[in-house]
C-alpha cells in the first residue's frame, strides 16, 4: 500500500441515541467527544461517536414495526394532485 494516501484507521466508541448502547469498533470517523472504555489492558479513552440509528434501534434488525399513515398518505396525494386525467389522449 502506498504511505500517505490512507485515511486514519482507529478504535472508536459509537453510542445509539435512542437505546444507548455503545459499542466499540474500528473507523476513519473522527470525534472531539471522547469516553473512557474497559479493555484488557485496562481503561482506555476514545472518541465517541452518537448515531441516530443502530442495529440495536433499526426496526429491520429488531423486529418492531413502525407505524405508517398510509391513509394520511393518499390524503395527502390526493389533495396535491387530484383525480387528474391525462391531458395526452384528448380524454
Amino acid at each position: 500500500m502506498k504511505a500517505g494516501i490512507h485515511p486514519d484507521y482507529h478504535p472508536v466508541v459509537f453510542q445509539d441515541a435512542n437505546t444507548g448502547t455503545k459499542f466499540l469498533t474500528r473507523s476513519t470517523v473522527t470525534s472531539d467527544k471522547t469516553i473512557e472504555w474497559e479493555t484488557a489492558e485496562g481503561v482506555r479513552e476514545y472518541p465517541l461517536v452518537v448515531v441516530e440509528v443502530s442495529a440495536d434501534s433499526h426496526p429491520f434488525w429488531t423486529g418492531s414495526r413502525r407505524i405508517v399513515d398510509a391513509a394520511g398518505q393518499v390524503e395527502k396525494f390526493n389533495r396535491r394532485y387530484g383525480n387528474r386525467r391525462s391531458g395526452a389522449h384528448g380524454r
